[in-house]
């Protein structure tokens, strides 16, 4: 997930195409807790929580993650672990991308 998330192709050449990485074009990364919660929705109208990881473990799989970040790109940049945040951005253009490590 680390190599993907720094080495994926999503930002623009001179072409216009998806040609650059965020190392490329010096970028940084906002890593946001919310990716350790797993809602499945797969079945009636309530998501079921019985495939999460704890809170001990996903906060380990959590600094994990950003550290092995900082050691590709010190650029990195995080929110408060379990923490009710608001997080505002610009995107830049109508993309949006799933990195799914299943």
């Amino acid at each position: 997930m680390v190599q993907k998330s720094v080495e994926l192709r999503i930002f623009e050449d001179d072409e216009g195409k998806f040609n650059r990485t965020l190392l490329d074009v010096g970028g940084a990364i906002l890593v946001v807790s919310q990716f350790t919660l797993y809602g499945d929705c797969t079945k009636g109208r309530r998501p079921s929580f019985s495939h999460a990881a704890s809170p001990e473990e996903a906060e380990r799989l959590y600094q994990q993650f950003v550290q092995k970040l900082r050691e590709k790109n010190p650029r990195v940049d995080t929110g408060q672990f379990q923490a009710k945040m608001e997080v505002s951005l610009v995107n830049s253009g109508p993309v949006t991308f799933i990195i799914d490590s299943a």
